[in-house]
């Protein structure tokens, strides 16, 4: 029997995506989906010590959360909540 996966941590908003991320989803090269699923559970990805700790205490304080995810050498993401929590950006590290 499955089991349901974990609820988000915190509101999402509006999910934006960078155009570079747009294009890469088009062309089928870029699925971020995993990604922002890591980012709604508390896996902050490939920051610093200091970053998730800051992620970790917005959580409590409603400050902003910020991820970030290497997919390949040549390719990073960041994944980016709003303080109100109105919205969450996902987009290219080179778009950030």
């Amino acid at each position: 029997m499955a089991h349901p996966p974990p609820p988000l941590l915190f509101a999402i908003g509006t999910l934006i995506f960078s155009p570079g991320i747009d294009r890469l989803m088009r062309e089928g090269r870029l699925d971020p989906l995993p990604y922002f699923q890591r980012h709604t559970r508390g896996d902050w990805g490939d920051v610093s010590d200091a970053q998730w700790q800051a992620n970790n205490a917005a959580l409590q304080s409603a400050d902003r959360l910020e991820s970030t995810y290497v997919v390949h050498r040549e390719l990073s993401l960041c994944i980016v909540t709003e303080a109100d929590r109105s919205a969450t950006h996902i987009a290219l590290a080179s778009e950030h």
